[in-house]
């Protein structure tokens, strides 16, 4: 297949076993199925692409000229849209179902693509990870940040230091996660590993785009 992802949703975290016995945490994903809405080229377009859809949303939610974009390529409106670069092979017609076993396998990498958990206005010991100030009796620097710059010079802080404010809810990529299982007659996808966002939010599942060396070399053993 020459698309290289699929977009899913996070169902939650289980475990499995292995043939010795041991535990895999891992990360269940409904990835797809997701049908081709548009095929773009580069004559046309100036790049290969496939236009993804996944999950279904009523007509009376989807505006007018998304909906004529559904219609002309022939396939129900979708909650979400995304774009996939193609990596060579057969490039899938319009109107398309790909399943997520035509994408990926067990033994595969990948690297799933979400929205972290927002976690609000926090201090600088939960988002930045500081230790702290003393504990002894007397201390009042417990949990505060400490000493952000100089008075004299420079008289201001710099750009980037590490100071309390808003934390998650950001578009993060979990790289180089393996393939433990696929479950072709629930589109299911099983992880080791933790992915980002809550339960049922939205992800995209790629291939790895730097895959571990020993992958690599069984790659070209092959």
């Amino acid at each position: 297949m020459s698309v290289n992802l699929l977009i899913g949703r996070k169902e939650g975290m289980t475990q499995l076993f292995d043939e010795k016995g041991d535990v895999i945490p891992v990360t269940v994903l409904r990835a797809g199925p997701c049908p081709v809405v548009q095929v773009k080229t580069a004559e046309t377009d100036g790049y290969a692409a496939v236009q993804l859809g996944f999950g279904r949303r009523r007509e009376s939610r989807v505006l007018k000229p998304l909906l004529g974009h559904f219609k002309k390529a022939g396939v129900e409106p979708v909650e979400v849209l995304r774009e996939a670069e193609l990596n060579g092979g057969e490039v899938p017609a319009v109107g398309t179902v790909i399943k997520v076993s035509e994408v990926f396998a067990a033994g595969d990498w990948v690297d799933v693509i979400g929205t972290s958990k927002g976690r609000g206005f926090q201090g600088t010991m939960k988002r930045h990870n500081f230790g702290g100030g003393p504990r002894s009796h007397g201390s009042k620097n417990v949990r505060e940040p400490g000493s952000t710059g100089q008075h004299t010079w420079p008289a201001r802080v710099f750009k980037g230091k590490k100071m309390p404010g808003q934390m998650g809810n950001v578009r993060c990529t979990t790289r180089n996660l393996l393939v433990v299982r696929v479950d072709e007659a629930t589109d299911r996808i099983f992880l080791r590993g933790a992915v980002p966002g809550w339960r049922d939010g939205t992800v995209i599942v790629r291939r790895a785009r730097s895959a571990p060396r020993s992958a690599r070399a069984a790659r070209k053993g092959e």
